[in-house]
């Protein structure tokens, strides 16, 4: 038995990390094919202004995207050592889309930014602008293969359990990757970071445009952004829909948390608009509903119904007996595995293995579990409803007022209004926080809602931790902590550093002196086009 401490604080390290490097991800996914979207109209319109645009995106994408790599390289790492069980329960699976994004997705990325930021002088236009895209795709390809692995996790696709070797093994590649949660999740994913990138260069460009700095610049980057950012934002809420619909299928109980649903109730079904979930008594508190959304949301009919805690409790139950004899003949079979009885007994109860792993929690000697065990287990098996459900509806209002601030900046921008509306370049500036919020947000929900498992039915996140000591796990998240705060305050000193220089060179400044008598004043364009001159 692992000390339950020592998990918590597994498990706290790894979020944390996980958190911190996901403040880098989505602005490198979102900035990557910005910065490809505004070099293709410099190469295709030979117009100066936007090689400077995507030159100055280009610096602050270089900034993210070194903190992500330096904070993205010890995750991997926490899976062997607080970890292992997990990591030799089922590595033969979640090691190879892993492996696949080190060599493929990650070294192409890398290998092709270096060519991005150091080629303008030595490559044709063609050339790099080949190399900007295959830098949006190296980023996207990596976030595939990461989410695969994760998708596994949630929904155990292309594997089976061996009771000889006791591990997970790989039984269909395909069935990994093109798994109904790894393909919505991607794409829900990619597009989040889309919007990211679209927010945080329309508020810097807002930025500029509120001190009339850049103004040309600024406003056409805002204008890219808007456009990018209004499609983009409608992608990610439809396809979080999508993802919603693929959960409740696969993840029954993640969705019964993230609509606080403890009773099953008719078709249609009210959503739960505001409630305050009581996971001890089992019901919501202060409950504002909308009649009949649930159902068409969840099931999009009105006849259509959502299995509720109580039901899933039972279910969990009935899963949880199943799957005790699955366990007791697996040790059978780890001193015989050529005991035919066991062999056949482990066959005939194997879907529910993980079911009669969650219960040796409070029951070590599975021969003489009783029902009170049983029980605990199955009020196990749901995660932590309050924290899911309201990270859920926090992540979907960010994603409703994102939706409502592109369709005013588009419509600012294309009326060619919006270095006039003053109030609304101040709400551009104070919007850029506004998806990094809503993307950790939708991880919490996901991985919360995820809990007690780290592959989900299969192996419980009790089991799968490190037999570290407490002392240890202490003084490991405190490292971590500090070390990754460093790197946030970094990246926010280096990208504050180069947004207030602009983008000049650094010698040039925007403190410039005015222009001499009979001498008219150069736009930025054209200062940016004498310094890297075209034919």
């Amino acid at each position: 038995m692992i000390d339950a401490t020592v998990v918590e604080l597994s498990r706290t390290q790894f979020a944390a990390t996980a958190l911190y490097h996901y403040l880098f991800v989505p602005l490198t996914l979102g900035l990557s094919f910005l910065l490809a979207a505004m070099e293709t109209v410099y190469v295709t319109t030979g117009k100066p202004i936007y090689k400077a645009m995507a030159q100055f995106w280009g610096k602050l994408f270089m900034i993210n995207f070194a903190l992500g790599v330096a904070t993205g390289l010890t995750m991997e790492f926490q899976f062997g050592t607080n970890w292992s069980f997990y990591s030799s329960f089922v590595g033969d699976i979640f090691g190879a889309p892993l492996a696949i994004e080190g060599l493929m997705a990650f070294f192409m990325e890398s290998t092709f930014v270096g060519l991005m930021v150091f080629g303008w002088e030595r490559l044709s236009k063609g050339q790099h602008l080949a190399v900007t895209w295959l830098v949006a795709l190296g980023s996207n390809l990596s976030a595939l293969w990461i989410l695969v692995a994760n998708s596994f996790m949630q929904d155990p696709q292309g594997a089976h359990f061996n009771p000889v070797t006791l591990r997970m093994e790989l039984t269909s590649f395909t069935q990994l990757i093109f798994s109904p949660d790894a393909q919505s999740k991607f794409v829900h994913t990619s597009i989040a970071g889309y919007v990211t990138g679209a927010i945080f260069v329309a508020g810097i460009s807002a930025w500029y445009l509120l001190k009339g700095r850049h103004v040309e610049l600024a406003k056409r980057s805002f204008r890219m952004a808007a456009l990018y950012g209004v499609l983009a934002t409608v992608g990610v809420i439809t396809l979080g829909d999508a993802l919603g619909f693929v959960a409740a299928q696969a993840q029954p109980t993640k969705l019964a948390a993230m609509e606080g649903l403890w009773k099953s109730e008719p078709a249609p079904m009210p959503f739960n608009l505001i409630a305050f979930p009581d996971q001890s008594l089992q019901r919501n508190e202060g409950a504002v509903q909308v009649p009949y959304l649930l159902s068409l949301l969840v099931t999009h009919s009105l006849d259509g119904t959502v299995a509720g805690i109580d039901v899933l409790e039972q279910q969990a139950a009935r899963k949880v007996e199943n799957g005790i004899p699955a366990v007791l003949a697996l040790k059978t079979l780890s001193k015989d595995p050529h005991d035919a009885a066991a062999l056949a007994q482990f066959k005939a109860h194997e879907q529910d293995l993980g079911y009669g792993f969650l219960v040796q929690r409070y029951a070590p000697d599975l021969e003489r579990v009783t029902a009170q065990q049983v029980q605990q287990a199955a009020r196990d098996s749901i995660p932590p409803v309050a924290p899911v459900f309201w990270s859920f509806r926090l992540m979907v209002a960010c994603g409703l007022l994102m939706l409502a601030y592109f369709v005013m900046a588009v419509l600012y921008t294309l009326r060619n209004q919006v270095q006039h509306q003053r109030w609304f370049l101040r709400i551009a500036v104070w919007m850029i926080p506004v998806p990094f919020l809503a993307n950790e947000l939708g991880w919490l929900t996901a991985e919360l809602g995820r809990q007690p498992w780290t592959v989900f039915g299969v192996l419980p996140t009790w089991m799968s931790a490190s037999t570290h000591s407490v002392g240890y796990m202490v003084f490991s998240l405190g490292g971590f902590v500090l070390l990754y705060s460093c790197f946030i305050a970094v990246e926010m000193a280096l990208m504050v550093r180069a947004i207030r220089r602009g983008p000049d060179a650094p010698d040039r400044g925007d403190a410039r002196p005015g222009p001499r008598p009979g001498i008219a004043p150069r736009p930025v364009y054209a200062a940016a086009h004498d310094q890297h001159p075209e034919g």
